[in-house]
């Protein structure tokens, strides 16, 4: 008999190694966790307990640190990198995605064969072989003799047959999440996605990790591990922006006096979780002009006074969440013996329809529950002067010398109001105000009445985009328009009257040489007489040298500067 009790004991110590044996999901993706950890959160739609096996034999297990990582992947290490869509609202769906990285020169081509790029050098040099795996090749051979692929590697590490579906053959990656001590596997190319909703998922932090497997023949062999850190709230996601035109730093959230402020709320919603409720916007700016509530997610709000003001924002919205839990029914109190008869009576007098009681109503579950979720937004805002607005009033032409005829100079007289000016810029582009030809930055000493003159050159003639700018420490002020530049041709005023000098300086001296002449041949004396002939000469000699001298020297026909907004037409 007691040998018999040590032959049960043997076969019992034998099924359970086994048992003991076998690896878990935990233990391979539970980072050193306490499995007590695992248990305390609520099951995922579509995932599995980690408590499961985890077949070894075709997904073998790697510790950080182990050598057979260096050889995991032919030339190199594959990087996997992990992305979320966190923090999500608690009830929405959170999107995880994972990328592939893989080493110089190497790519997923079509058919979910890992190639090398063409002309791409690595350390290795260029490869003959175009195939870094080829694993349509492989598949091929492995399941040969199953056309439909139903062998037994074509299984996830819990032993869950592969989806087969059109195109399975070239997704060549095993993905495995894990998380709350839970796991999803995925098939998959070199980038995949998985949503997850967070309705059982606790508040707060908590930690994704992803085990990337890839085909080894009829086996798996791991390529690279991540994880990340997601967010569940209860609270809306809230972010706010702010825009103001003449604010030359809006991310400093110092703004200007007595222009309006543009803020634009974004609700961090990636699943569009809320896109059928209600949101109502309640601001408070900080300046006494009391609370302002809207639908609409944007609102201008201008501060009239300098200083330093706080920004509230409440977001509500009612959206979907879980029902709450019937009360608990009254605990029955001894009744009042001179009051018993009575209530009997009326409750015997006065039947009523089955479920009138509410307590009875609250206990209906309702699948269609509400619940009004919060979101908050806070910010200090500063107010300062600053350049409010800028005006070019007038653009005059300016004569440029003889050995710059290609050139123009133009006055642009400029007028702002608010803040004094610092420094001032022009651009000057194409036309279509698109293609920049010339930028000019310089300091300016402006009085209280903020105006100044700008002179800026322009190289040849044509229409000209102006963009001229006013900057101080916090604001900047834009002005543009188009300007006409005229030719600068001979027959232009400065040209002509250069030309009349050197004509009537030659006149002169041949008039002088003529006239000696005349006197060394005459040197007689002749007596004056009043001749008409001599009168009727000299007039007609000066009306000779007044019409020149119209010819040669116009009067000023300089037209009146163009305004704003006119076209410029320069000097005619």
């Amino acid at each position: 008999m007691e040998c018999l009790y040590y032959f049960l004991g043997f076969l019992l110590l034998a099924a359970r190694l086994p048992l003991d044996a076998a690896k878990r999901f935990h233990d391979v993706l539970g980072n050193e966790r306490p499995s007590a950890y695992m248990r305390e959160h609520n099951q995922l739609n579509g995932w599995s307990s980690d408590e499961n096996d985890w077949n070894e034999k075709l997904y073998p297990v790697w510790k950080r640190g182990d050598m057979r990582w260096k050889n995991s992947w032919k030339g190199g290490r594959v990087q996997a990198v992990l992305t979320s869509d966190s923090p999500a609202l608690v009830g929405s769906n959170i999107t995880f995605a994972v990328n592939l990285i893989f080493p110089r020169c190497q790519k997923e081509d079509a058919n979910g064969n890992i190639v090398y790029e063409k002309n791409c050098r690595n350390e290795a040099g260029l490869s003959a072989d175009p195939y870094v795996y080829n694993w349509t090749a492989w598949s091929e051979d492995s399941d040969g003799e199953n056309g439909t692929g139903q062998s037994h590697h074509n299984v996830f590490p819990d032993g869950k047959p592969f989806p087969y579906h059109p195109g399975w053959r070239r997704w060549n990656f095993i993905y495995v999440f894990h998380t709350l001590g839970q796991y999803f596997q995925k098939l998959g190319r070199c980038s995949v996605r998985v949503s997850v909703n967070t309705a059982n998922v606790t508040l707060g932090p908590q930690l994704m990790e992803v085990t990337v497997y890839r085909r080894h023949g009829r086996a798996y062999v791991p390529i690279a591990q991540v994880k990340d850190v997601y967010v569940v709230t209860d609270q809306i996601p809230v972010f706010v922006t702010m825009f103001q035109k003449n604010d030359r730093n809006s991310s400093d959230e110092t703004f200007l006096k007595d222009l309006p402020i543009m803020f634009d709320v974004l609700i961090h919603d990636p699943s569009h979780f809320l896109n059928y409720s209600t949101i109502n916007y309640k601001w408070s700016f900080g300046d006494n002009t009391g609370l302002f509530v809207s639908t609409n997610h944007t609102v201008n709000h201008t501060y009239v006074l300098n200083g330093t003001f706080s920004l509230n924002l409440t977001v509500k919205a009612a959206a979907p969440g879980p029902c709450p839990p019937p009360p608990p029914p009254p605990r029955p109190s001894k009744p009042n013996p001179s009051l018993a008869t009575t209530l009997n009576s009326y409750d015997s007098n006065t039947p009523g329809p089955a479920g009138d009681n509410p307590l009875e109503l609250s206990r209906i579950p309702d699948e269609n529950c509400q619940i009004n979720r919060y979101g908050h937004f806070q910010a200090t805002i500063t107010i300062v002067e600053g350049i409010l607005e800028v005006n070019i009033i007038q653009m005059t032409d300016v004569l440029m010398p003889v050995p710059w005829p290609d050139s123009s100079l133009i006055d642009f007289v400029v007028t702002c109001q608010g803040s004094i000016p610092t420094e001032v810029c022009t651009i000057i582009s194409d036309p279509t105000c698109e293609i920049t030809q010339n930028t000019v930055c310089s300091p300016v000493d402006v009085d209280d009445m903020c105006l100044l003159t700008v002179r800026r050159t322009f190289n040849g003639s044509g229409t000209y985009c102006v963009n001229l700018t006013l900057g101080d420490d916090t604001s900047l002020a834009l002005t543009s328009t188009l300007i006409s530049v005229p030719d600068r041709d001979p027959a232009s005023p400065l040209r002509m009257a250069n030309s009349a000098l050197i004509s009537v300086g030659c006149l002169a001296i041949f008039v002088t040489v003529i006239s000696l002449l005349v006197y060394k041949k005459h040197k007689e004396y002749n007596p004056i007489e009043n001749s008409p002939g001599n009168v009727v000469r000299s007039k007609g000699l000066s009306v000779f040298l007044n019409r020149a001298k119209a010819v040669f020297f116009p009067g000023n026909q300089e037209k009146d500067p163009l305004l704003k907004n006119q076209e410029f037409k320069g000097v005619s």
